[in-house]
């Protein structure tokens, strides 16, 4: 499985609710800001801004339609057409996505939709 891209509490899963009221499509992890987001498999930076609904949001291609998503974050620390490694920081836990508490909010994408990350990620 892919390593958790930052340590905390699981505030909302894959079709649960956010705290805005908004449906999840992926994972809302409850982290102090400011903590370290991590990259959870290799791959090429391709998005790196604002995005409504996401606050400062980082998406990282990993090749064969997969793509991840890291959002909610305090800061962006990965330019795109960046390189990263599994594991590389890439962000700091944040609130910009306006869920009333700091978190990561992620998702995994296979050919642009949607799918459970808790199937791909490490059991803790």
């Amino acid at each position: 499985g892919l390593g958790w891209p930052v340590a905390g509490a699981l505030l909302a899963g894959f079709g649960g609710s956010l705290p805005d009221g908004g449906t999840s499509h992926g994972v809302l992890i409850g982290a102090p800001t400011g903590s370290t987001v991590k990259a959870v498999a290799d791959g090429r930076v391709v998005f790196a801004d604002w995005m409504n609904g996401y606050g400062l949001i980082l998406i990282v291609d990993h090749g064969n339609g997969t793509m991840s998503l890291y959002a909610h974050n305090e800061a962006l620390l990965r330019d795109v057409g960046t390189t990263v490694k599994r594991g590389d920081a890439i962000a700091s836990v944040g609130n910009s996505g306006g869920q009333g508490r700091p978190g990561l909010y992620f998702e995994l994408r296979r050919n642009g939709q949607p799918v459970n990350p808790m199937g791909w990620l490490q059991k803790r």
